[in-house]
C-alpha cells in the first residue's frame, strides 16, 4: 500500500486567489485580519463608512505586497447600516474578483454609557450598526454568492459572558449577533456556507481601542487576567483566519473567545501569580509598552 505523503493545511498560499470583505478593515483587529489574509494570498476588500480612512489604509498595505492586476486589496466606503450601500459593497466586489469566498463581520462601534442614560437614538444607533448592519452584510453575501456557491463567515463579538456594564447597548447588541451566528450556520448549512464568531476580550490592545477607553483602563485590566498581559490585533485576526481557513471546515455556529482567560478568571478561589509566561506569538512592540505614556525627549 502506498504511502501517502504528509501534508498540512497550514501551508503557504493558504488562500490564494480567495476573495474576502473585511469590514472596519483599515484600523486595528479589522487591519490586523486584512494584513493576514494578503499575507496568505487573499484578495481583500475593505468597507467603512470613513472614506478617507480607507484609502490611506489601501494604498498602505498595497506598500506592503507584491501587488497585481487587478489589485490584491480594494476599498469600498459602506455604512452597513444602510441597505443599499451594504448592495453596492458586495456588487462592487463581484465586479472586481466575480466572487466571494469569506466574510469578515468586523466593523462596528459603541460608547461609555451607564444603561440609565443612553438615548433611544444612541441605543439605535448601537443596535443598528452592530446588531442589524451583520444582519444586512451576512443576507446579502448570502443573496450575491454565498447561497449558490458556499463560503465562510466570521462575525466579531465582544466580552458579554458576564454582562457589560457602561455599554449595555452593544452586549444586547452583540449578544444578538451570537444567537444570529448559530441560527445562520443551521439554516444555511445545506448551501456549504459555515457561520462563526469571534469573542476578543476587553484586554485587546490597539490604539483605536485606546480612543474609546479613560486613560489607564488597559493597565487595571492586566491585573485581572491569567496572561497578565494584554493581547494583541493579530492574536485575534489569527484566530478569524483560522475559522476561514479549511482547517476550521468541521466547525460552525461557535465563538472562539481570545480574552487571555479573562471571562473565566475569578481570584476569589485561586490567584494567578503575576509572570510572563503567555507571551504574544509575534509584536512589533511590547503590549505593556504601548499603554504607557511615551517620553517627549
Amino acid at each position: 500500500m502506498a504511502i501517502k505523503a504528509v501534508q498540512s493545511v497550514f501551508r503557504k498560499g493558504l488562500f490564494s486567489d480567495k476573495v474576502a470583505v473585511v469590514t472596519g478593515g483599515a484600523t486595528g483587529i479589522g487591519r490586523a485580519v486584512t494584513q493576514e489574509l494578503l499575507y496568505l494570498g487573499c484578495n481583500v476588500v475593505i468597507a467603512s463608512r470613513k472614506e478617507e480612512q480607507l484609502k490611506q489604509a489601501a494604498t498602505e498595505l498595497k506598500a506592503e505586497i507584491e501587488e497585481t492586476l487587478p489589485p490584491r486589496i480594494m476599498h469600498v466606503p459602506c455604512n452597513v447600516r444602510q441597505e443599499h450601500q451594504v448592495t453596492h459593497l458586495f456588487e462592487e466586489t463581484l465586479k472586481q474578483y466575480g466572487k466571494l469566498d469569506y466574510l469578515v463581520n468586523n466593523g462596528g462601534g459603541q460608547f461609555v454609557c451607564q444603561a440609565a442614560d443612553i438615548s433611544k437614538k444612541g441605543w439605535d444607533a448601537v443596535i443598528e450598526t452592530n446588531l442589524t448592519g451583520t444582519f444586512l452584510m451576512c443576507q446579502e453575501a448570502h443573496k450575491q454568492w454565498m447561497g449558490e456557491h458556499g463560503g465562510v463567515i466570521v462575525n466579531m463579538l465582544m466580552d458579554m459572558d458576564r454582562g457589560v456594564p457602561m455599554m449595555a447597548h452593544s452586549g444586547a447588541a452583540r449578544a444578538g449577533v451570537e444567537n444570529l451566528t448559530k441560527s445562520l450556520a443551521i439554516e444555511w448549512a445545506h448551501h456549504g456556507i459555515r457561520v462563526n464568531a469571534v469573542a476578543p476580550g476587553n484586554s485587546i490592545y490597539s490604539e483605536t481601542a485606546a480612543k474609546n477607553y479613560p486613560i489607564g483602563v488597559f493597565e487595571i485590566v492586566k491585573s485581572h487576567l491569567p496572561a497578565k498581559r494584554l493581547g494583541t490585533p493579530e492574536e485575534v485576526s489569527a484566530a478569524i483566519c483560522f475559522l476561514l481557513s479549511p482547517a476550521a471546515s468541521y466547525i460552525t455556529g461557535e465563538t472562539v473567545h481570545v480574552d487571555g482567560g479573562g471571562r473565566l478568571y475569578s481570584p476569589l478561589f485561586w490567584t494567578v501569580p503575576d509572570h510572563k509566561m503567555l507571551r504574544p506569538f509575534h509584536s512589533n512592540e511590547d503590549v505593556e509598552d504601548a499603554t504607557k505614556p511615551k517620553s517627549k525627549l
